[in-house]
């Protein structure tokens, strides 16, 4: 099961009405990409799945795939675009970007205000921890009923939904705005952990000698099913001629070795990769 409660960064009504007013006059549709030569793709700074190098460019899982798309689809150049992982969504749907590669997992709540491609990835979780791992936490569950040990999250990510649903109290989630707070927070000790996706917390472990990803990490079980995320390309609500053209040349690209082995360069396994066919965004949109 996974988990499908709404993410924080949900907007009220009245702001998500002025958001789909913006987003109907600025978000710019597949022809008009291709008359204008360029696309805007939105990444949250997050590796492996998209970040910005120091010269700007579009790196990592997301950015290298979606290189190879649009070239597919006849657009000339990305413009590319950082910005905090909770602030896609309301990006895509106001128009300021016109596709996000920062392989954002496909919830049915997210579904609900924007696209999705069909899966490019998928991925489990893991556990950030002080060196040493002195609390010698190793899961989730280790959260759940203690009211001395605090966890991180990023903001508008799922993890909270994950820890919340094994009974860990609101109280003690620390939420940050972008993956590399995580150090400084559990270094200062604001908090024991950062839950995040396992290939977030090895890129996190490689930063610092001040963590450690948790060694012997046990994936969280919800309703008896291991939580397991699907990342894909998103878009605002009415760019379907965009998606449906990214779908395309996604389906083929993703026969190709190449593909493959731009997830497998950027730590995504063998299983990573096949995983990665077994549900349609259709599927993974009206799961519960």
């Amino acid at each position: 099961m996974r988990i499908t409660k709404a993410p924080g960064w949900a907007l009220p009504p009245l702001l998500l009405s002025l958001a789909a007013v913006t987003q109907a006059a600025t978000a710019a549709d597949l022809e008009e990409i291709r008359e204008r030569g360029s696309i805007r793709i939105a990444v949250a700074n997050e590796v492996p799945y998209g970040y910005l190098d120091e010269d700007g460019e579009g790196r990592g899982a997301g950015p290298e795939v979606a290189r190879h798309l649009v070239d597919e689809l006849g657009i000339e150049r990305i413009e590319w675009v950082a910005t905090d992982f909770g602030d896609l969504i309301p990006g895509l749907r106001e128009g300021r970007f016109d596709m996000a590669a920062a392989e954002m997992a496909i919830l049915p709540e997210r579904c609900e205000s924007i696209l999705y491609s069909e899966p490019n990835t998928t991925y489990g979780e893991g556990l950030l921890v002080a060196a040493g791992n002195p609390l010698e936490l190793q899961a989730y569950d280790d959260f759940a009923g203690r009211n001395d040990y605090r966890v991180a999250v990023m903001g508008g990510a799922d993890q909270r939904e994950i820890l919340m649903a094994l009974g860990v109290a609101e109280e003690k989630i620390v939420a940050i705005a972008r993956n590399e707070e995580a150090i400084e927070v559990i270094a200062a000790g604001d908090a024991d952990a950062y839950a995040a996706t396992g290939l977030t917390v090895t890129a996190l472990d490689q930063r610092s000698q001040a963590v450690e990803a948790a060694l012997d990490f046990v994936d969280p079980r919800v309703d008896g099913e291991e939580v397991r995320s699907w990342g894909g390309f998103a878009f605002g609500p009415e760019a379907e001629a965009l998606r449906d053209g990214v779908n395309e040349v996604l389906a083929a690209y993703k026969t190709t070795n190449a593909w493959e082995q731009t997830l497998t360069e950027h730590g995504f396994t063998q299983e990573d990769v096949l995983n990665s066919f077994k549900y349609s965004t259709e599927q993974l949109c009206r799961r519960d």
